[in-house]
Formats: C-alpha cells, structure tokens, sequence
C-alpha cells in the first residue's frame, strides 16, 4: 500500500473515531437527558404548561362533649377568572360587580390584566354562588373552597376564637390547636398553552388535599348556655361593664363553661371591636378580695397556727396596721376562724395572716397556683402579680390576707378553689379532651392531671364546712343558695386599681362569688366576677344571685340528686319537666337547613319550661337567647320560619297566670 492510500485509510478512521465519539456523547447526553433527569424535565414541562394555586385546607370540626358541633368547615364557592378568555370584559365585569356586591372598578382592574388568573372573589356566599350559575360568563369559573363557621354564633366565643381567610387560627382553640385542625390543602391546576394563556374549559382540576384533626372539648353546650345567659342577665341588671363565669369539675380539671361578657360573633367580626375577643378568663386579673380569705384560712389550718376553735378578737371594728387603718362592715368583737370566713371580717384575716407570716403564707399561694399560669391549653393566659414576701411590709402581710395587693385570674382562683373541693388536689385545668384524625382514629386523649397536694383533705373539710356557713343565715352569700343543696362559697368585693394615680379606685369595685356543691361530694365550681358594677359593689348581692341561678339549673341538668330538703325561697327557682315531658316533641318542625342564609327552621316554643326549650336547642342546634322566667309567651320567629343567617334568635318566658 502507498503512501497516499495510507493517508486517505488514517483519514478515514479519524472521522470515523470522531463520529464514533460525537455518537457515544450524543447518547450518553441522550440518557442522561432522558433517564437520569427525565423526571426533572417532565415537571418542568409540565410547570410551563400548568398553573397551580393553593386552596383553602378544610379545618378539623369542633365538638362539645357530647358530639354537638361548635365549629364546622363548610364548602363556599371561591369566584376567579381567565381574563384572556373573555370576550367582552365590560359587560362581565358589571355582571360580576352587581352579583357578587364588589365596586366594578375593582373588578375591571382584575379584568384587564395581564394574567392568565385572578381571583374575582373568596369564599362567596351560596345565594351569590347559585345567581352567578344563572348567568354562564365564558372565562369565569368557580372552586369549592372551605370557611370556617360557628352554628352557635356567639356561644363559647371567646374560647373557641376564630380563623382568618387562609384559614389559620387566629384566637382562642382555633389558634392554640392551629397545627393540629388545619388540614393540609389542595392545590387547583389550570392548563395553559406556551404563551401562558388558559387552554378553555375543562382545563382546570383540584388535587391533594387532606382534612385536619377533630377536636372534642370538655365543654357542654348546655352549660355554656346556661352560663352565658346568666351571666349576660347580671351584667345588665347590676349596670356593669364587664363579667366571666368559670366552671370546673373539681375532680377532673374540666372546663365545663366558660364564659366573657361582652360577647362577640365569630361569624361576624366586623361588626365587633377587637377588645371584644379577649377571653377575660385567662387575660385578665383582678384583685380577689374577700374570696382569697380561703386560702388564707386553708394556710393557716395546715400550718396550726388556728385551730377551729379559739377566737380572735376583731377590734370593734377598727385595727391600725402598718401605719394604715383596716375596717369591718361591723363591730366584731370577739369570732372564731369559721365566723371570720361566714362574715368576711378583714380585721379577722389580717391577725391569722400575721400568725401566718410572710414566707408561709407565699408558699401556699404559690402550691395553689397563684402567680403562675395554670397551663390551660388555651393562647393568652396571664400569671398574675404575686410580689416576693420580701418585698412584703407589715400593711401588705394584712391587704393580701383579705384579698388586696394581688391580682389572680379568674380561672386561677376558680382552680385554686377546687382544690379545696377536691380534698386538697389541684387539677390542672384543660379544654381538649380527644383529637380524632380524618380516619377517625383518636390520635390523642387527654387525662387528668394531678399537680399537686396542697392541703389535707382533714383541712380541706373544715374550710369547706366555713364556706357552707357563708351561704347560711347570717353569713354573707344567703342570695347563693339553692333549694336542695348545700352550697359553699365565697363573696368578695374589691376595690379597683386606678391606672392614673395608681391607688385604689374610689367608685370602682369588683363584687364576686365563687363556690362548689354540692358541698361534700362538689360536682361544679363556679366563680361569678361582676365588673365595675354601678347598681351596688358587693358581691353577695350582684354576683352570688348569679351563681345561684347557674347552680340551680346546672343540676338540673347534670340529673344531681338534692341532698337537702328544698324548703326556703333562695336561689332560683327549681323547674322539674311535667309528667308528659315528651308530648312536646310533636310540635318540632323539622325542616332542614339548606344554606347558611336559610338557617334552620324556628322550633315551637309556646308553652315550654325553660328546661324544655333547653333540650329542644340541644336537638337543633340552636342559640337562644332567654329572657324572663316561667314558660314561653313569646318568640322571635313564627313556628316554622327559617331563620336567616346571623339574625337574633329569643324567646321569652313568664310565670303561669
């Protein structure tokens, strides 16, 4: 072989090496392209040919303790629109403007944009839904999304809270249980060409999506009910500015009610102020008072320093302490520890403190919970103000003995009294009994739980046995008893602190009751706050009344058996169902709710006791308003009538005639 054919051969295998290389890169740039990073460039693909938008996550269900639901997710249509698809935007602008209640310059800026979406309007209400169905606007569509709602509207408020648009948790169980209701949420895919642009109908579809947990309360409806009517009836009637209502049950720590006024809606919250949604039993404090007498007297009978039998000797009335003068409403001479505690003698308690001295009587406020959060599962709670005893002087020692120069919360006192009842155990209080998954497995159960022993149960009786007395004749809280039960408790009025001299108020006061019974086996305690009352300041007359009438119907319904002969006219009053209790079943209407404007249909009433209207909103869900005792004389709506979303709902009783 030549040269030249040497030459040619070499240049051929050169360019055949090469196309050989170019070849194998090709393919390995081929599989790697293809196999290694397919998946990559598949979702790359399929991001330029789809646009994805979150929706709303629907929020686990809110149940009292027996199944009633107190905060539900319902399914609203969210309203948005392709702009490139529409053809005349003017005229689907104003049809979207006056259907949907909207400005039509706000419509027609989202109309004339660039985008290939935008969302004309959330969470619509079905009767705007169902209108804009009529109407088929090419380049509009609509979503099922989920909105927070509250079948009871004002009840348990402030516990339960609200959401906002999203819908995260914003206050209240909605807030503190946020990561466990919500859900996770959906997205909704829209196809679209190269240039960004909606494909047409049928181009759009809504995946994923999982519901959040259920959460079931300690709380009972009825209860709260009961609590929230009451309470509104003697803020009004003692002209006050505020008031709460706490219930436990000492054994356990439950919340059984729980109650602000005022009251706000959740599905409302325009129409309310922000200092509405504050759940007072928890964020505020407040000087206790005479009612702190009995941690006063529990410290003492277990420190020995009184026993129930010796007396003190009360000054007639006046005692210089500290360079200050202490006052009783009376001139006592000589009382022992029950009758300090049956006459709320301030003079009384300001001798056993200083028996007590400053670093023993602190260790017991602090055991029973004061000056420190109780760890209820609820956002927003507040410690109190509980100074160190060495910053205590000898009219401090005296002021706190009786209740002034501390400030508690309404549930810390309210824990700290069932202890007493709960023969010397303070519980720690909480909302949330269960949490049941989507699946509806329980995925968590609260127990109760003991924080400590704080007094004997030989102690706790005795204290107990004084607070009985306070509600007997001649003690101080009379107006809290109720027929058929022995009731112990606790008046308290106090003066208020003025924020801009900060000494005490001279017109402003607190009057309080807090109490259990029955005495000797406590089912509930109660504690009634009545704040800034302008019709009189004590509590035995404004917030004892209170109490007496929550207790009295909250055995009822409970089923408690009296252990009292039920002689007297104290308290309110006890209204057994008639024999024929169930032949008012027949006169429900039961037609069903349709639509959150086209509420459920009115019940009628007519005639019914108050127990009786009771259960029949139990059975519907509904929140009435009560006014009056008696029977039913009067209703809001006509028997029948649905009743519009968010409108009023009353009846009215009257004793037989």
């Amino acid at each position: 072989m030549g040269a030249l054919e040497r030459g040619v051969v070499i240049r051929i295998r050169v360019i055949g090496g090469i196309f050989l290389l170019a070849f194998s890169l090709i393919v390995v740039r081929a599989f790697d392209l293809q196999v290694l990073q397919g998946q990559d460039w598949n979702g790359r693909a399929e991001r330029q040919h789809q646009k994805t938008l979150s929706l709303t996550p629907q929020r686990g269900t809110i149940f009292d303790r027996n199944g009633t639901e107190l905060a539900v997710s319902v399914e609203v249509d969210s309203i948005y629109a392709e702009p490139a698809r529409i053809e005349d935007r003017r005229a689907t602008a104003r049809q979207l403007a006056k259907t949907l209640q909207l400005p039509i310059k706000t419509v027609s800026g989202k109309l004339a944009s660039d985008k290939s979406f935008v969302w004309i309007k959330r969470q619509v209400t079905p009767k705007q839904s169902a209108q804009l169905k009529t109407f088929e606007l090419a380049g509009v569509g609509r979503i099922s999304e989920h909105r927070r709602f509250y079948p009871n509207s004002n009840l348990a408020a402030h516990l339960l809270g609200f959401t906002g648009l999203d819908p995260k948790g914003l206050e209240g169980l909605e807030r503190e249980y946020d990561h466990r209701v919500l859900g996770r949420g959906g997205y909704l895919v829209l196809g679209r060409d190269a240039l960004g642009r909606g494909m047409g109908s049928g181009s759009s579809e809504v995946q994923g999506g999982q519901k959040g947990d259920d959460l079931y309360l300690t709380l009972d409806k009825n209860l709260q009910h009961i609590v929230e009517r009451e309470l509104a009836d003697g803020v009004a009637s003692a002209r006050a500015r505020a008031g709460t209502v706490v219930m436990l049950e000492p054994a356990t720590g439950k919340v059984l009610a729980m109650a602000s006024y005022p009251e706000f809606n959740p599905n409302d919250l325009a129409g309310h102020r922000p200092q509405q949604w504050r759940n007072r039993a928890i964020c505020d404090t407040y000087e206790p008072g005479s009612t702190f007498k009995v941690i006063l007297m529990a410290a003492a009978l277990s420190e020995g320093v009184v026993n129930t039998r010796q007396k003190l000797y009360c000054e007639d009335g006046t005692f210089r302490v500290g360079g200050r003068t202490v006052h009783d409403h009376d001139k006592y001479q000589e009382l022992t520890p029950a009758e300090i505690i049956k006459y709320s003698s301030n003079i009384g308690a300001a001798k056993i403190g200083k028996l007590l001295e400053r670093q023993k009587y602190y260790r017991y406020i602090k055991a029973f919970g004061f000056g420190e959060k109780s760890g209820i599962d609820l956002p927003g709670e507040v410690h109190g103000l509980l100074n160190s005893p060495d910053k205590w002087f000898e009219i401090d020692l005296a002021a706190i003995s009786f209740g002034q120069g501390v400030s508690v919360t309404p549930l810390q006192l309210t824990s700290a009294v069932s202890a007493i009842a709960n023969n010397g155990y303070l519980m720690e209080p909480y909302v949330v009994e269960r949490m049941v998954d989507s699946e509806g497995g329980v995925v968590a159960e609260i127990q109760p739980r003991a924080v400590r022993k704080v007094i004997s149960s030989e102690v706790a009786e005795q204290v107990t046995a004084m607070m009985v007395a306070t509600t007997e004749e001649g003690g101080t809280a009379t107006n809290a008893r109720v027929p058929g039960f022995q009731v112990a408790g606790k008046t308290g009025t106090a003066q208020k602190v003025d924020p801009v001299t900060g000494g005490y108020s001279a017109d402003k006061r607190v009057a309080s009751f807090v109490g259990f019974l029955p005495a000797h086996a406590p089912r509930v305690t109660i504690l009634v706050v009545i704040d800034e009352p302008q019709n009189g300041v004590y509590g035995g007359l404004l917030a004892a009344p209170v109490f007496a009438r929550i207790a009295s119907q909250t055995m009822q319904y409970l089923k408690v058996s009296p252990d009292q002969p039920s002689g007297g006219d104290h308290g309110a009053p006890f209204d057994p169902l008639p024999e024929g209790e169930g032949e008012y079943q027949a006169k429900l209407v039961r037609t069903p709710q349709t639509s959150m404007e086209d509420g459920p249909a009115m019940p009628d009433f007519q005639g019914l006791s108050y127990r009786q209207v009771l259960e029949v909103i139990g059975e519907k869900q509904l929140n009435v308003n009560f006014r009056g005792q008696g029977r039913v004389v009067e209703q809001s709506h006509g028997p029948g009538v649905a009743i519009p979303f968010g409108s009023p709902v009353w009846v009215r009783l009257a004793p037989p005639s």
